[in-house]
C-alpha cells in the first residue's frame, strides 16, 4: 500500500516553491509514499481526486494570495460532494516577518480543508518552532533557514505517515 500526497503551492513565490519541495522531501522519508508537486495554476480536480493526501503552500501576502483563492473558490464544489472527506491535509507558508500575517494565512489554507471534511495534519512542538513560529504548519518568517526546511520535511513525512495508517485502515 503507498499513499499519494499532493503538495499545491503558488509558484510566483521561489521562497513558498521552496518550501514545496522540502515538504515532497519529507513525504518521501515515509516508506511507501510518494510526493506530486504542483504550482496552483496546474492543479485540478483530478490531481486532488487521486491523492490520498494535500499539502497547500502560499505566500502571505496579507493572506493568501488571490491565485490561491480563485482556485479554492473555483473548486468549492468539492466539498458538497465529499471528493475530499477524510484526507489528511496540512499547509505551509512563508512571510516577510512573524507578525506579518503568517498564522492567518496558514488558517486560510486550514480552513478550506475543514470545510471539505479533511483532517488536518500538524507538527508537534519543537524547539525549532521558537523561531519560526509553526503552530499550525510549516512556516518561514523572512529568509528561509535550515530549521524552517527541517521543519516542511517533517510536516511532509508527518502527513504521509497519516495517509499511510489510514489507508491501511481503511484496507485499500
Amino acid at each position: 500500500m503507498g499513499a499519494r500526497v499532493l503538495v499545491v503551492h503558488d509558484g510566483r513565490s521561489p521562497r513558498v516553491a521552496r518550501m514545496a519541495e522540502a515538504v515532497a522531501e519529507g513525504v518521501h522519508r515515509a516508506p511507501g509514499a510518494e510526493a506530486e508537486v504542483k504550482d496552483v495554476s496546474q492543479a485540478g480536480r483530478g490531481n486532488l481526486e487521486r491523492a490520498d493526501a494535500i499539502a497547500l503552500g502560499s505566500p502571505n501576502w496579507s493572506g493568501i494570495t488571490g491565485l490561491m483563492k480563485q482556485w479554492m473558490d473555483d473548486l468549492g464544489d468539492l466539498w458538497e460532494e465529499g471528493v475530499l472527506n477524510g484526507k489528511p491535509g496540512a499547509a505551509f507558508t512563508t512571510g516577510r516577518g512573524r507578525s506579518s500575517g503568517i498564522e492567518f494565512t496558514l488558517l486560510s489554507l486550514i480552513h478550506w480543508m475543514l470545510a471539505n471534511g479533511m483532517i488536518i495534519v500538524g507538527l508537534p512542538w519543537s524547539d525549532r518552532m521558537r523561531v519560526s513560529g509553526a503552530y499550525y504548519g510549516a512556516a518561514a518568517a523572512g529568509e528561509i533557514a535550515a530549521d524552517d526546511l527541517a521543519l516542511a520535511r517533517d510536516l511532509g513525512e508527518r502527513l504521509a505517515r497519516v495517509a499511510l495508517r489510514l489507508g491501511d485502515a481503511s484496507g485499500q
